[in-house]
């Protein structure tokens, strides 16, 4: 069969398709964070799958790549050069999504197959020990520290809207030119169903922020444009993210997830007073204020499965 390559784009990300006897996936790529979500639909390590994914990701200025994949796949891109950075929990409905990444420029070489029993298949694709790891968790520690000191403190109310996507996106450009913009409400997922909303509060403070909803599997990506600067900010934003998480219980979401900046401590409190937990660390995942950053997965069960 002859190869045949596909590109689709929208407004927030690019979508490039391949096909051939060895090789049949799709790369969505996020220009702003030059990252790339792989979906594979073929199982297997082949070379090249391999090469494939990290030349593509070379010619398109990609700097990390990731999958998401079923436990049974870890060991297929463990295999590929990609290390395991944790999951996102019931992504998947009944199942967790394990999280399989690669710093383009770091990417290791393939890995030989070899013979293992089910006793030892834990340890292919293992979360190694990792700078971005044990700087998340000192972050963590410290959000975590926050969040008990002012457990106390009164949470002030906070309004939530549905906005429109032209307005939403309007918010994105001023983030973006004052630095703060933590995305670009880019897709995460194909044919994923997108939310915007806007949250208001005391003084002025406005947050604006989306979910998308892939329904066949009642997973939710919870996306916040900007991130708290002060302790009153921090405190109007817990306030909202209650609010969005009372949206998807609401819409019948099973699970909820969101990456953010792993050094950001007031926005991992914020994340922490919710009752999100770390459920991931994505090395080199995102570009904020020209930098970039390691992030972290925060994940929350909201429903039983």
């Amino acid at each position: 069969m002859a190869a045949t390559a596909q590109r689709a784009s929208t407004a927030t990300i690019d979508e490039l398709s391949f096909n051939n006897d060895a090789v049949s996936m799709c790369l969505l790529v996020n220009r702003r964070h030059a990252t790339v979500r792989v979906i594979d639909f073929r199982a297997g390590a082949t070379l090249a799958k391999r090469n494939f994914v990290v030349n593509t990701a070379r010619r398109e200025g990609i700097e990390k790549v990731f999958v998401l994949v079923e436990r049974d796949e870890v060991n297929t891109w463990a295999r590929l050069g990609f290390r395991r950075e944790g999951n996102i929990p019931s992504f998947y409905r009944r199942s967790d999504a394990w999280i399989m990444g690669a710093v383009v420029s770091a990417i290791g070489p393939m890995r030989p197959e070899r013979a293992y029993d089910d006793d030892d298949d834990d340890d292919d694709g293992a979360d190694e020990a990792s700078p971005a790891l044990d700087l998340a968790d000192k972050a963590i520690d410290k959000a975590r520290k926050l969040f008990k000191d002012t457990a106390d403190k009164a949470v002030p109310p906070t309004k939530v809207a549905i906005e429109k996507r032209d307005a939403a996106f309007k918010a994105v450009a001023v983030a973006q030119k004052a630095g703060r913009a933590l995305t670009g409400f880019e897709s995460f997922s194909r044919d994923a169903e997108r939310h915007h909303l806007v949250l208001s509060g005391k003084s002025g403070f406005e947050l604006h922020a989306s979910y998308e909803v892939q329904p066949s599997f009642a997973s939710s990506m919870i996306e916040l444009l900007t991130a708290p600067r002060d302790e009153s900010e921090r405190m109007l934003t817990v306030s909202a993210l209650r609010s969005i998480v009372g949206v998807l219980n609401e819409n019948g979401a099973i699970s909820g997830f969101s990456v953010a900046p792993a050094d950001d401590i007031l926005l991992g409190s914020c994340f922490l007073a919710n009752g999100f937990r770390k459920s991931a660390v994505l090395a080199s995942h995102l570009i904020v204020g020209g930098k970039r950053r390691d992030a972290i997965v925060w994940s929350k069960k909201l429903a039983d499965n």
